[in-house]
C-alpha cells in the first residue's frame, strides 16, 4: 500500500505556504512537483530541499492529457515503491487541479490519498480585481475553454492559459459571444508580491500578447445589465416571468397551453420558411420566437405546478442518450438508415408500442400531406412498398380516373364520395414523393410561392397594358401566365 500526500504550494509567494505544508515538505518523504515554475519553489532551493519535477512530461507529450495520465500513474509507481510520498501542485489542490481529479479517483485500498489545502489563485485575483464572487463566479479550465463554459450574467476567470496558442483559442471563443471589442481582463503573477499585474484589453488583442505564463489568467466580468447587447436563456426566462407578472402585459397573462399551442406550429413554419429562403438573418429571428414558444409552455406550466424548464431539458436529453446507443453505449452502426431504424426502435420500446397498427397510429396529428408520408415510410419499413417508380405512378394514374369517375356520376348526390376519391389521389401523390426522396410539403410550398410569383408578373404586366386582371378574359391572363412562366417566375 501507498500513500500520497498532495501540498498546495499558494499562489505563489512562499509566505502563502501553510505550517503544515512547511513540515510536511521537510520530513524527509521524497517530493515531486508538477512543475517547478512557480515562484514558491525559491522556497526548495534556498533551504536546500530535493524535488523532482514533471516538466520533462509536458515537453514529451503532444497533449495535456497525455501529459495528466503519465503524471497520476508514475506517482502511483513511486508512492508503491517508497510507500509515502509528497506531490506538490500550484495553488490550492482542490482548484484547476487536473492531476488531483485523477488522482482521488485513483484511490482505494491500495492507495490513500491525504490533502493539504493552501491558499488558491482566486484569492489574490478578486482581491486585485475588488469584485465580490457572492455575485456569482465560474472558474474554467483554459486549455478545454468552449462556448458552453460562458454566462454572460457572471463572472468568470479562465485559468491554464499556458501560452499563446491556449489564448488564441480562448479569443476565438469569446469573440463569438461578445464581440471583439469587449473588454476583459490579463492577470499575470497573482500573489506574487512585487510581480502582479493587472491590465485591460479588448477580445481581438488576446493573441497579441508578448509573454504569456503559467501563472496567466484571463478575468471576463459579467454583462452589464444597463448596456446589455446579448442576452442568454436566463434572461428570456426573466422577461417571460416579467410579462406574466402582475405589472407584465395583460395578453401574456392570459395565455393558457390551449390558447397559444397554434403559435408553436405557426412559429416552426416561420423557421422552415427562413430555411427555404436561405435567409439566415430571419433564421436567426424565427428559431427565436419558435424557441420563446417553449419558455413561455414551461413558465405556464411551472405556474400551474405542472413542470418546468428542467423537466424538458432532462427528458430530451435523456432521450437522446438512450436513443443514440451507437455514440454513448459503443454500439456499432455504420449507416444513417440504421441509425434511424433503431431510433424507432427504441423509441417504440419506451412508447410500449408493439404492433404494427400502433406504430402508424403514434405519428402525431401533422399537416395533411407531412403526416401520409410519414405512414407511409413505416408502412416500407415492413416492405409494404412499390418495387419502382413504376407502380406508384400507375397508383396515381388509377386514383385519377375514380375522382374523374366520381365527377362524371356526381349530380347532385353525396360530395363525401369525391372528396374520398380524390384524398387517394393525393394519398397516390404523395407517396410517388416519398418514392423519389422528395419531400412533399416542401413541393407544394414551392409550387405556391411560385404559383404567387407568376400571379405577380401577370399583375405587374397587365398594369402596364392599361388592363386590371379583373377586366382581362381567360384567355388574356394565359397569355400572361405563359409570359410569366418563360420568365422563369
Amino acid at each position: 500500500m501507498g500513500k500520497i500526500n498532495i501540498l498546495g504550494l499558494g499562489p505563489g509567494d512562499a509566505n502563502f505556504l501553510t505550517l503544515g505544508v512547511i513540515n510536511e515538505i521537510n520530513s524527509g518523504n521524497k517530493n515531486f512537483l508538477r512543475t517547478k515554475k512557480h515562484p514558491t519553489i525559491k522556497y526548495f532551493d534556498d533551504n536546500s530541499i530535493e524535488y523532482e519535477s514533471y516538466d520533462y512530461v509536458y515537453d514529451r507529450e503532444a497533449e495535456f492529457e497525455d501529459v495528466y495520465e503519465y503524471i497520476v500513474e508514475d506517482l502511483i509507481n513511486k508512492a508503491e515503491k517508497y510507500k509515502v510520498i509528497n506531490y506538490l501542485v500550484p495553488g490550492n489542490p482542490l482548484v484547476a487541479e487536473k492531476t488531483v481529479e485523477l488522482l482521488l479517483d485513483k484511490e482505494n485500498e491500495e492507495l490513500e490519498i491525504e490533502l493539504m489545502t493552501g491558499m488558491s489563485f482566486i484569492e489574490p485575483v478578486i482581491q486585485l480585481m475588488k469584485r465580490d464572487p457572492i455575485n456569482g463566479l465560474k472558474i474554467v479550465d483554459g486549455i478545454t475553454f468552449d462556448i458552453n463554459d460562458i454566462n454572460i450574467n457572471i463572472d468568470f476567470i479562465i485559468t491554464q492559459v499556458y501560452n499563446r496558442r491556449v489564448a488564441s483559442n480562448i479569443k476565438l471563443v469569446l469573440s463569438e459571444v461578445y464581440g471583439d471589442d469587449y473588454k476583459v481582463y490579463l492577470i499575470n503573477s497573482a500573489g506574487v508580491k512585487g510581480k502582479e499585474t493587472l491590465r485591460e484589453i479588448p477580445i481581438y488583442k488576446l493573441d497579441r500578447i508578448d509573454t504569456i505564463d503559467s501563472l496567466f489568467s484571463i478575468y471576463v466580468t459579467k454583462m452589464d445589465k444597463i448596456t446589455k447587447n446579448i442576452y442568454n436563456i436566463d434572461d428570456i426566462i426573466y422577461t417571460m416571468k416579467k410579462l406574466r407578472s402582475d405589472t407584465g402585459c395583460p395578453w401574456d397573462r392570459q395565455q393558457t397551453h390551449e390558447s397559444i399551442r397554434q403559435c408553436v406550429i405557426e412559429e416552426a413554419y416561420e423557421v422552415v420558411d427562413a430555411i427555404d429562403r436561405g435567409d439566415i438573418d430571419s433564421v436567426v429571428e424565427e428559431l427565436g420566437d419558435l424557441l420563446f414558444q417553449v419558455i413561455f409552455h414551461c413558465q405556464i406550466a411551472q405556474e400551474n405546478g405542472e413542470f418546468n424548464l428542467y423537466n424538458v431539458t432532462t427528458e430530451l436529453n435523456k432521450k437522446l442518450i438512450y436513443r443514440h446507443p451507437h455514440v454513448f453505449d459503443e454500439k456499432k452502426v455504420e449507416k444513417s438508415d440504421e441509425v434511424v431504424y433503431n431510433w424507432d426502435k427504441l423509441k417504440f420500446k419506451s412508447k410500449g408500442i408493439s404492433t404494427y397498427s400502433e406504430m402508424l397510429n403514434d405519428i402525431p396529428k401533422l399537416p395533411s400531406l407531412m403526416r401520409s408520408s410519414k405512414v407511409q415510410e413505416r408502412a416500407a419499413r415492413i416492405g409494404f412498398d412499390w418495387d419502382s417508380t413504376d407502380g406508384a405512378l400507375d397508383k396515381i394514374k388509377e386514383e385519377y380516373y375514380e375522382v374523374v369517375k366520381e365527377i362524371n356520376t356526381f349530380k347532385g348526390g353525396d360530395i363525401g364520395k369525391i372528396e374520398e376519391e380524390s384524398g387517394d389521389l393525393l394519398f397516390a401523390v404523395v407517396n410517388l414523393c416519398r418514392f423519389l426522396d422528395v419531400n412533399p410539403e416542401i413541393a407544394l410550398n414551392k409550387t405556391v410561392n411560385k404559383f404567387i410569383s407568376r400571379f405577380e408578373f401577370m399583375e405587374k404586366k397587365s398594369k402596364e397594358i392599361g388592363k386590371t386582371l379583373e377586366e382581362m378574359t381567360l384567355e388574356e391572363m394565359d397569355v400572361l401566365w405563359n409570359e410569366a412562366k418563360l420568365h422563369r417566375h
